[in-house]
């Protein structure tokens, strides 16, 4: 099984409870002693993980992966990518490598895996391919083109893929995870974000990945957002109006807030 974005998160709560249920896992990440935390926990439980330090952004790197891992540890018959970068920052303020960075670890490396390693599956008629999303791939949001751009173009993969492979041996899930609690929300380099409600535990969006893989439903979001995604399919004008209103309303109280701070 290959896990990438497993330092921390999602992914770093998602490797163990794997390796548990008796999966040997390769992990990746970019950041190597949150790594070796995370493949130290799966090793108490199956002794043959391995974990490969990468930035998923190097084509090069990302396209060497899978040959690495399938020497290391044999066919791999369950890619699970979940590694994701944040880009928040307003359509005027972007730059195009800024965008372009943004697609290439959150949609281009989920892509290139998956067409390195579905010819063994097809081979061996077996195999789950299971794409990470984000609710900013059903809707918008404000400030988040470049994400929600790499977002939504994974979601349209995954069902098309699910489409093409529907009378093989190779499965095709995809989970939608909402607000969750991760190191996204402070990644720097990025604008503060707006929301500033609760966030679902990791754990959650974990036990759900594992749900899915062992379960036979295409989608699955964490929390049950849908409703929201199937509001604003019905009423898109309704939908952007709403986002905006709520996004000038965050800007303006986190303004209003920071001018309270500087009087003190």
């Amino acid at each position: 099984m290959l896990l990438t974005g497993a330092s921390s998160g999602i992914g770093a709560a998602l490797a163990p409870m794997l390796a548990e249920r008796g999966a040997t896992v390769a992990i990746t990440g970019r950041r190597a002693d949150k790594l070796a935390e995370v493949l130290e926990r799966c090793q108490q439980h199956q002794p043959a993980c391995r974990s490969y330090e990468i930035d998923l952004a190097d084509v090069a790197a990302t396209d060497a992966l899978p040959a690495r891992v399938e020497a290391d540890l044999g066919p791999v018959d369950i890619l699970v990518s979940n590694a994701g970068a944040p880009m928040r920052r307003r359509v005027q303020d972007l730059t195009l490598p800024e965008v372009q960075s943004t697609m290439a670890v959150n949609f281009a490396s989920p892509v290139r895996l998956t067409m390195a390693l579905l010819p063994g599956m097809l081979e061996r008629d077996r195999g789950v391919i299971v794409n990470v999303s984000s609710f900013g791939g059903r809707a918008g949001i404000p400030a988040e083109a470049a994400y929600c751009a790499s977002k939504f173009a994974l979601c349209g993969w995954s069902e098309s893929l699910a489409m093409d492979l529907w009378s093989t041996g190779v499965d095709v899930r995809l989970v939608i995870p909402g607000a969750i609690d991760t190191d996204i929300w402070d990644r720097p380099g990025n604008d503060p974000a707006h929301f500033s409600g609760d966030l679902e535990p990791p754990e959650t969006v974990a036990a759900a990945i594992v749900a899915a893989i062992e379960g036979d439903r295409f989608e699955h979001y964490v929390p049950d957002l849908k409703g929201i995604a199937e509001f604003k399919t019905s009423a898109i004008d309704d939908f952007l109006a709403g986002a905006v209103a709520f996004a000038e309303a965050a800007e303006a109280e986190s303004g209003s807030a920071g001018a309270e701070g500087q009087q003190r």
